[in-house]
């Protein structure tokens, strides 16, 4: 059942970023981003009221889901979509496969689980290989800024991405299951942003086209409703660090779309900076040899 899952999100959400390029347009990001997880909710709570499946949540359950609304549902898609418009999708997926680090280090935060050795080297090959594939688009002057403000934003999101993983495994280990508090979190982000946009005078507008409704479906159903469901789920049974594994995918299929799409082009100093940045998220999920105790080694002897 895992590995079903560890595939399902990794096929999704290895598809999603060419989708959010898609997204580009005349429509302001905010105004798309609750778009699609207005519809993502809607369909959730339909899913789980005719399945009689909705549970009651507390005013501290309503706080986490609202939290989690804010990290996961809201600006952590704010910054994805923003930086979608400097830097290629492929490259989004590679920042955002970094949510194995910033993982492990949450839960030293919210769990006080120590940081282990490994994790902290899978890191440092993760940051170098970002740097090598970056840096094609950092060498050169004219985009550099733009990049940069793209990089930094995609960082700021898988941060928000991370934080979001912590709330919903404090949710599962009361007994709250991943559909319910996926739907009340897509509701409020989705209600965060339309108060943003009413604040802000930004415009509720809509593009009737293919290009625009298709990948809007696509976000909304497989991306939101499908994707989120299930890497949530894996987050209950698995733990955050150990579910953030399927990130380590995502960038090979991001990519390869990429570069079909978008034209990104691979260079040898980019491939090299893809791998260091799946062998780092590798790293992080090596669990470490326990040292073994004298009294055991003089019994085997």
């Amino acid at each position: 059942m895992n590995l079903s899952l560890y595939l399902l999100t990794v096929v999704i959400w290895g598809t999603t970023w060419i989708a959010i390029k898609l997204q580009m347009g005349e429509v302001a990001i905010p105004v798309s981003i609750a778009y699609r997880f207005g519809l993502a909710a809607v369909v959730l709570f339909a899913i789980l009221l005719l399945s009689r499946r909705l549970q009651k949540l507390d005013g501290r359950a309503q706080m986490i889901c609202l939290a989690q609304g804010l990290c996961l549902f809201c600006i952590n898609f704010l910054c994805f979509y923003t930086a979608s418009q400097w830097i290629p999708s492929g490259l989004i997926a590679v920042v955002f496969s970094t949510a194995t680090l910033w993982n492990a280090l949450n839960a030293r935060i919210f769990f006080g689980q120590r940081i282990a050795p490994n994790v902290l080297a899978g890191g440092g090959l993760g940051l170098a290989g970002l740097a090598l594939l970056f840096w094609p688009e950092l060498s050169g002057h004219t985009a550099s800024r733009e990049t940069l403000m793209g990089l930094g934003l995609a960082l700021l999101g898988t941060l928000c991405f991370s934080a979001g993983n912590i709330l919903s495994s404090l949710q599962q280990k009361v007994g709250l299951k991943p559909l319910t508090t996926n739907a009340w979190g897509m509701l409020y982000g989705t209600l965060l942003l339309c108060a943003w946009c009413l604040v802000s005078g930004t415009p509720f507008a809509m593009e009737w086209n293919t290009r625009y409704v298709g990948s809007l479906l696509y976000l909304a159903i497989p991306g939101s409703v499908i994707g989120f469901t299930a890497y949530l789920t894996l987050v209950g049974r698995m733990g955050p660090e150990r579910a953030a594994y399927c990130t380590v995918l995502f960038p090979v299929v991001a990519l390869n779309i990429s570069a079909f799409v978008e034209g990104y082009e691979w260079t040898a100093p980019a491939l090299f900076g893809l791998l260091l940045v799946m062998a780092g998220n590798v790293l992080v999920f090596r669990k470490p040899k326990l040292a073994v105790a004298p009294a055991a080694e003089e019994a085997r002897a």
